[in-house]
């Protein structure tokens, strides 16, 4: 885990030390352990190390390949490079290090930029091929590491973080509108753009070539999700079995590390199990909670604490416990910190993310985390049976975006922008973004139930788990801590895509039920099951107590329905509603009345729409007027 900044002028320009320190000095927090540089003429690398594998100077980078040709900076883990060494060992190659960077290196001089659809890991990988002056940037599968990129012309920058690009003077900073669309109905982005207008996010498993005749950037996708090929004759109990191993077998994988490797444990079943497992690995694992103050807490946010089923598991499993707790005062302190590190806004409350990384990072430096469960092995049935019903592909569509417009309808865009900002926005635009998301993937088909479900499964691992990929990577890394997910394993992915339906959800054919994600008053409905995850669970009963298996599902999320009505909600009116309020260029303030006030007298829950205007508020006091923080 560490951070990588580029520059390659295409129009052959020297590349100037200094202008590439700056760069690279936006995310010292990446890497605490150590730096370096490669410039020669236009093309300069830089790499902020977080040592983690061979903690030695053998590990430094950028690193070259023995041969001369290749020269990388890499930020990840590739979690089967003894296996890839041994086989390039085998070729003749030769190695002085014990770090996973320089298997990448010298694979690429054995195979070339294909050699990255044969990692499996988390990377963001910048690979300068020198006898043919071309640059290759790669991203893993998933996207679990973040790699933007800037291309202007005669100038191409990328770095792990936004932060580092913007510092280029040829960069002038504006907000893209049509991120900022997505964003606000989303609470998301679903395409590949960011608020920073002209800044890139390279998609997951995807390889550029860039070289001086370069006119754009061309994306080479190598693999994709694929849950049409399930395997109907597969019965429950080898399902359970085959989950059971292979998810022993990531677990020890990701557990593979030069330093301290600890393990978040929430009160769920996905982090109790990889914490089941790594206890048996590690002595006195060391485990990490966020909990929160409940005295000022009422209705169904009463249950968010998780505390207590954590405890049951640390004292089972006999883990070195630490506990953060979280009181209502600590969101105004944390979100200009948390926004200035996330950059690129995704997905609901995430500062308790913030705090819970900056408890592990006191311990350790790699925690392992339960992120990719649920979405690979259908953890969300209210969202599935919001579609399973569904006619056809038009009415799949219609039914699911109505469902993922999480924030602010398209039908009320009008109100939401200033009149300025609305002339300028296509509102049609995340409509065909979300379509896109499935006819991009020739092989769906919209004819059953359990084609609907799948669809559903490769959608929101598509989109709604990069975003928490995201939130992940920049809240622990502000922290120095690598973060790492044991059920985006390659060889567990293959097969929970090949699991039957029937296998991960039980209620397909009974009568649903309707309820509301936030209020029952609500007008937008959503269905909802305990039934999802089947054989996941029970291939987790000889790892955790039966309480936590058969624990109904809930999201890790901070009590803010009450806390914005009650005692943050002098900071929400100060901060969206004040004199100093500086995001109204783009987002209406009487509409920003209109949902605070509504939310405050209890009218309706708007805390996800507050939660993302108090974000942009913050992101333009910093990333447009410049606010320290």
């Amino acid at each position: 885990m560490c951070g990588i900044v580029g520059i390659f002028n295409l129009s052959r320009k020297t590349v100037h030390r200094e202008l590439l320190k700056t760069m690279a000095a936006q995310i010292a927090h990446r890497g605490p352990d150590g730096e370096g540089y490669y410039i020669k003429d236009n093309i300069g690398l830089a790499h902020k190390r977080l040592a983690i594998l061979d903690v030695s100077d053998k590990g430094t980078q950028p690193m070259g390949s023995k041969d001369g040709e290749w020269v990388l900076i890499f930020n990840g883990c590739i979690y089967n490079y003894l296996e890839l060494k041994q086989e390039l060992k085998a070729k003749g190659h030769t190695f002085v290090s014990g770090t996973d960077t320089e298997v990448i290196c010298e694979g690429l001089s054995a195979y070339g930029p294909s050699f990255f659809e044969r990692l499996n890991g988390m990377f963001a990988v910048a690979a300068w091929h020198v006898p043919q002056n071309e640059l290759f940037l790669s991203r893993d599968r998933y996207g679990i590491k973040p790699l933007y990129y800037w291309f202007d012309e005669d100038v191409l920058c990328f770095s792990s973080e936004i932060k580092a690009i913007i510092k280029h003077p040829k960069y002038q900073i504006d907000v893209d509108l049509d991120a900022l669309n997505e964003y606000f109905t989303f609470q998301n982005i679903f395409s590949y753009n960011t608020l920073f207008k002209g800044v890139t996010m390279l998609p997951p498993a995807n390889t550029v070539k860039v070289d001086s005749t370069s006119t754009f950037v061309k994306h080479h996708s190598w693999w994709d999700y694929d849950f049409t090929q399930t395997e109907e004759n597969m019965s429950f109990e080898e399902a359970r079995k085959e989950t059971k191993r292979l998810f022993e077998q990531a677990v020890t994988r990701q557990m593979i590390s030069d330093v301290p490797v600890g393990s978040y444990l929430s009160g769920g079943m996905d982090s109790g199990s990889i914490t089941a497992v790594a206890s048996q690995r590690v002595n006195r694992l060391a485990t990490f909670t966020c909990g929160f103050d409940m005295s000022e807490v009422t209705g169904r946010e009463a249950n968010f604490d998780e505390r207590r089923d954590a405890e049951l598991m640390a004292n089972h499993f006999k883990t070195e416990h630490f506990e953060q707790v979280m009181n209502a005062g600590d969101l105004q302190w944390s979100l200009p910190r948390l926004v200035y590190h996330l950059e690129d806004l995704r997905v609901g409350m995430s500062y308790p993310n913030y705090y819970i990384s900056r408890l592990a990072s006191k311990f350790v430096k790699v925690c392992l985390q339960g992120t990719g469960g649920d979405e690979l092995f259908g953890g969300y049935p209210w969202r599935y049976y919001k579609v399973f019903d569904s006619i056809d592909q038009e009415e799949f569509f219609d039914q699911y975006y109505s469902f993922w417009q999480r924030l602010v309808p398209d039908e009320e865009k009008q109100h939401l922008f200033t009149k300025e900002i609305s002339e300028q926005i296509d509102v049609d635009k995340p409509r065909k973004v979300f379509e896109r998301v499935f006819t991009f993937n020739k092989k769906l088909k919209y004819d059953t139930p359990e084609q609907h479900i799948n669809n559903s499964l490769y959608f929101e691992i598509k989109t709604f788990l990069p975003g928490l990929f995201l939130v992940g990577d920049k809240l622990a890394m502000a922290h120095g801590l690598e973060e790492r997910f044991p059920f985006m394993d390659n060889d567990l992915v293959d097969f929970a895509m090949k699991v039957p339906v029937e296998h991960k959800l039980g209620n397909l054919q009974k009568e649903i039920r309707k309820i509301d994600e936030n209020k029952e008053k609500k007008k937008k409905l959503y269905r909802e099951y305990d039934d999802g995850k089947n054989v996941l669970r029970k291939a987790m009963t000889d790892f955790i107590p039966d309480k936590i298996i058969n624990r109904k599902k809930q999201g890790f999320s901070a009590p803010d329905e009450s806390w914005y009505r009650g005692e943050n909600a002098d900071y929400v009116k100060e901060l969206l509603l004040g004199d100093n309020t500086v995001s109204t260029k783009y987002i209406d303030k009487d509409y920003i009345h209109k949902i605070v006030v509504e939310h405050i007298e209890q009218h309706i829950n708007h805390r996800l729409l507050i939660w993302s205007f108090m974000n942009f508020e913050w992101w333009c006091r910093i990333f447009l007027d410049g606010k320290a923080v």
